[in-house]
């Protein structure tokens, strides 16, 4: 009996340990928290599909108006979601160090095509990789690499062109993925794809499986490595799957080899790489126009380190290229279709801008006339705003930190190595005291005139800090091209499977529609 009643406290001692007391970590340390669920912290209603995780983190951000940062729970995982915009460039910018990773969740010797990727490496790793990818991403680049987009992008306006409807509708997420798959098979892999014509070649079939979070089984491996990461590590549960792993190692290993068999030069990410591998050090060159309000700046954190560059680590790279491309920048182009057919006023204003631009340019559209284009910026900003595809990011604590008291009922906070700190970016972007009258889309937020009033740091669809997103230049210009050539031919209008309002799915974690961004597109006559 006593041996029975010893194991009973033990195993009572250990569940309070590991499931009871990492939910009372914050009100422990006299910081208000949220009210959350055991064992799902904030993310039962998520979990159980009767929230999207767009509304989960506006309702975390909104739990204590008048507080610089409160305490939240993933999970078991106790994060400090921060406010105040002063703290909040404190820790992202002025005290890097500090703050200098993203939460770690899956181990490289178990996946590393996914945890040698750029969003997922740490420390040292990440600042000798992140100047080896930088040089792609410049101004200069980009127009290097404008004329490939464009040309994708007139292939997808044409492929609608000769279609006979009045009115093409049609679902614009997997409209778009397509495009956006194209472009970065291109752009990354140096692989011609026709993803309109050939609806299941190899390359959209496993980048489309790749990206999908709303997969029963996806989304449980998810919650594994957030819930109990070191049972799935003992378990060797892969985030990125084996068909999908071996098919993009195959294709950069055979890229990579032709190549240098045959002396094949291609600006590209690969060739990019390939040539950091040899220890040629690319010259960085930004040009004067660039593409937009949204653009992030480059640190200088990294530079000068180097490091041995395997095959891994390009495809790597290449993948988390993909990813972002195929799945957020087609996300937002569904939101930005999705506002500009539901006010025509606007989309009436974006293209006489386009027609002027286009006379301008005797027809023919320019790297540098695009980026000069004043209200397709402003369209494109305001859909970032109300619409981010990051709607959340987060740091991890590296070394550690005191947050000092700002008044006089606060009490300076003790950040422990290793403590998660969350930005609810869309809070902050739907957040009144930043955007007056925020649900509104208002292109005119970001006008010569009002951008001045914008607080820089209540604005980051790409991230904040060093640690901001690398390929914001390349996404913005694929977002301005692809719009500037299906404004020019048609109107986008909304159609009976239109959702208005518009809701948002609760069945997975990418940001989208639920049903749906079904839209039509209506020739232009001229």
């Amino acid at each position: 009996m006593l041996q029975f009643i010893f194991g009973v406290a033990i195993l009572a001692a250990l569940f309070y340990y590991f499931c009871v007391k990492p939910l009372n970590y914050w009100r422990e340390r006299g910081v208000k928290q949220t009210s959350k669920v055991w064992l799902f912290g904030d993310n039962w209603s998520t979990t159980i599909g009767k929230e999207s995780f767009f509304d989960m983190f506006v309702r975390c951000y909104n739990q204590f108006p008048d507080s610089r940062y409160h305490g939240i729970y993933q999970f078991l995982q106790p994060g400090l979601i921060i406010k105040d915009l002063d703290l909040l460039k404190q820790i992202t910018v002025k005290e890097f160090d500090h703050f200098m990773d993203h939460r770690s969740i899956i181990s490289e010797d178990v996946d590393p095509l996914w945890a040698k990727n750029l969003l997922a490496l740490t420390g040292q790793k990440w600042r000798d990789m992140r100047p080896i990818l930088s040089p792609s991403f410049t101004s200069s680049k980009m127009r290097s690499i404008f004329v490939l987009i464009s040309k994708c992008a007139e292939d997808f306006a044409d492929h609608f062109l000769k279609k006979d409807e009045e009115i093409i509708e049609m679902e614009m997420k997997d409209t778009f993925t397509r495009f956006a798959n194209d472009v970065i098979a291109s752009a990354a892999f140096g692989v011609k794809v026709d993803s309109l014509g050939e609806p299941n070649n190899e390359f959209y079939l496993r980048g489309k499986e790749l990206t999908s979070m709303g997969k029963f089984w996806k989304r449980m491996k998810i919650m594994g490595f957030l819930l109990i990461p070191k049972v799935l590590k003992l378990l060797r549960i892969t985030f990125i799957g084996d068909k999908e792993g071996r098919f993009f190692r195959e294709l950069v290993n055979d890229t990579i080899k032709t190549r240098e068999e045959n002396n094949i030069i291609r600006p590209d990410m690969i060739h990019l790489l390939m040539e950091a591998r040899k220890g040629i050090q690319q010259k960085e060159e930004n040009i004067g126009v660039d593409t937009g309000f949204a653009t992030v700046e480059e640190s200088n954190i990294g530079k000068g380190h180097t490091k041995e560059i395997t095959n891994t680590d390009i495809t790597a790279q290449a993948l988390i290229f993909f990813f972002a491309g195929f799945d957020s920048v087609s996300s937002l182009m569904c939101f930005m279709s999705y506002e500009l057919a539901l006010n025509p006023d606007i989309q009436i204003k974006l293209r006489n801008e386009i027609e002027e631009t286009l006379v301008a340019c005797e027809g023919k559209i320019t790297y540098e006339a695009l980026l000069k284009m004043k209200y397709m910026d402003m369209v494109v900003s305001e859909s970032l705003r109300k619409w981010p595809s990051l709607i959340t990011t987060d740091r991890v604590c590296t070394k550690p930190y005191i947050i000092e008291a700002a008044s006089p009922d606060e009490k300076p906070l003790h950040i422990e190595k290793n403590t998660l700190v969350v930005i609810s970016i869309i809070g902050i972007h739907l957040d009144p005291k930043y955007y007056p009258d925020p649900l509104r889309f208002d292109p005119e937020r970001f006008s010569e005139e009002n951008k001045g009033n914008i607080n820089p740091s209540a604005y980051m669809p790409f991230g904040a800090g060093p640690r901001n997103c690398i390929g914001s230049r390349f996404g913005l210009l694929e977002i301005k091209t692809v719009f500037f050539h299906i404004l020019s031919h048609f109107e986008l209008v909304p159609t009976e499977k239109t959702p208005i309002p518009l809701k948002l799915t609760k069945k997975t974690f990418n940001l989208g529609a639920e049903g749906g961004f079904w839209l039509g597109l209506k020739r232009l006559k001229k």
